[in-house]
């Protein structure tokens, strides 16, 4: 780990926000998922949620390739456990998704504690999913096609909560306390060591400011990057 590494990951984690997030209902194309963890990674999202009943999502390890080392991504087994960890962040509930009750993407606040909950192509957001949210969005289509692409519609909405945070300075105050940047710094880090000392139950080495662990006595780690 060098100096100049470990200060682009401090930099990065300053930067991620906690209080914005998605919701996948359902979604389970390999390369939708990818494509919408790298554009969280890109907006400065922590963590993504999904629902996947039969766990088909959690199987695919490799499925967001690079950006999931940067990304965490929680699964439900059903969508009410997904709201109800997500009602417990205090998150409004943005679904995206054409219908009566729907307004432009563009007229949400989404300066505050935001969940955008995408659903698949084929049938979109599920009627659970439409009827725990908050609100419901469209993107205005002027051409003949009915709807984006899944991931599209994901950073088109992203990227205008990203400009929303951005303006109103959300990207400057770090979201992440002290002992949260650590342990995420150390597993950006150090991802494997950080894998061995969970499963044992073990504290995560200190790092020193440049990156290094500092050992003590009894200590026996490898390289683990």
């Amino acid at each position: 780990m060098t100096p100049a590494r470990f200060e682009k990951l401090r930099r990065v984690l300053a930067t991620r926000q906690d209080s914005l997030t998605v919701l996948l209902d359902q979604v389970h194309k390999p390369h939708n998922v990818a494509a919408v963890v790298r554009t969280c990674d890109a907006v400065g999202i922590a963590q993504v949620h999904a629902v996947s009943a039969d766990r088909e999502l959690a199987r695919h390890h490799g499925i967001s390739g690079g950006s999931r080392k940067w990304v965490r991504m929680q699964v439900h087994p059903a969508l009410d456990a997904a709201v109800t960890a997500l009602r417990a962040q205090k998150m409004q509930l943005v679904a995206a998704h054409p219908g009566p009750r729907c307004v432009d993407f563009r007229d949400i606040d989404y300066t505050r504690p935001t969940a955008v909950l995408l659903g698949a192509e084929l049938w979109g957001v599920s009627e659970a999913g439409l009827a725990a949210a908050d609100h419901h969005v469209r993107i205005p289509m002027v051409g003949m096609v009915a709807s984006l692409n899944v991931s599209v519609a994901a950073a088109v909405i992203l990227y205008e909560a990203q400009r929303q945070r951005a303006d109103a300075g959300l990207y400057a105050p770090r979201s992440l306390d002290d002992p949260g940047m650590q342990a995420r710094l150390f597993e950006w880090a150090y991802p494997r060591i950080a894998a061995r000392c969970r499963a044992e139950g073990e504290p995560y080495p200190q790092l020193d400011e440049d990156g290094a662990m500092l050992r003590t006595p009894g200590m026996r780690l490898g390289t683990g990057r």
